[in-house]
């Protein structure tokens, strides 16, 4: 199911305001606005509020033999990965980049927002149909660019699916085969990676593939890798 709203501040916010009253926000129900005022990103950036793009966020219920949340993060790429897929003439400039953007080409389509309220993560997603922000430090696009921009209503409908779909594998096969299918359709190892883990300086190597938790493995130029559990990481392509 599909709420729509007119204007929040944040559907993320909105869900987790929903579950800490105790009203509950069941799995497969989805929180869509047309604009948010205050909405999200990583980092504690301000998301990009564009009209006729897609905004919204739906809640995951842990339970006790689930895989490791961090990793509701692959899921969630995919599902998006899938449903812009279908959108496409051209599906081979699409990507995904650790640990949540998916990208066309080297401009940023879309990005992905996981919080945590209690037992349920809450998943916000972010995708440029109709309009891309204009970022001082990496290039954007969205799905107009390519042609006339998607329905968000129709796109919702085909996000959720997707992503019941995704949720569904999580469960039932694990990390493995979800691990193996983000990698099919990330960029390749040997891309070019700078990362900016969390109060730290900044590493450059490149990519070496995901570790089996999930983190992603980063070979530096002397030949070690480092394992990044947390941090911005860029393409070498990728900056304006």
């Amino acid at each position: 199911m599909i709420r729509f709203v007119t204007e929040t501040g944040s559907t993320n916010s909105d869900l987790a305001a929903q579950l800490r009253s105790g009203e509950g926000s069941p799995e497969s129900q989805w929180l869509v606005a047309d604009r948010q005022v205050s909405g999200r990103g990583r980092q504690g950036r301000t998301w990009f509020d564009g009209s006729g793009n897609f905004m919204g966020s739906t809640a995951v219920h842990l339970a006790p033999r689930d895989p490791n949340p961090a990793t509701l993060a692959l899921v969630a790429g995919i599902a998006a990965y899938d449903a812009v897929c279908g959108l496409l003439a051209n599906p081979g400039q699409l990507r995904l980049k650790w640990p949540n953007d998916l990208m066309l080409g080297d401009a940023k389509l879309a990005g992905i927002l996981l919080e945590r309220e209690g037992d349920v993560i809450i998943v916000g997603m972010g995708i440029n149909l109709a309009a891309a922000p204009d970022l001082p430090d990496r290039k954007t696009i969205a799905l107009s660019a390519l042609g006339p921009a998607p329905d968000r209503d129709t796109f919702a409908n085909a996000l959720a699916a997707t992503f019941d779909t995704e949720l569904e594998r999580w469960r039932t096969y694990g990390l493995e085969p979800l691990i193996r299918r983000w990698e099919a359709v990330a960029h390749p190892r040997g891309a070019a990676l700078t990362v900016q883990p969390p109060g730290e300086g900044t590493l450059h190597g490149v990519f070496d593939g995901l570790t089996d938790d999930g983190a992603l493995s980063l070979r530096l130029a002397d030949g070690s890798s480092r394992v990044i559990h947390a941090g911005d990481v860029m393409l070498a392509n990728e900056g304006n």
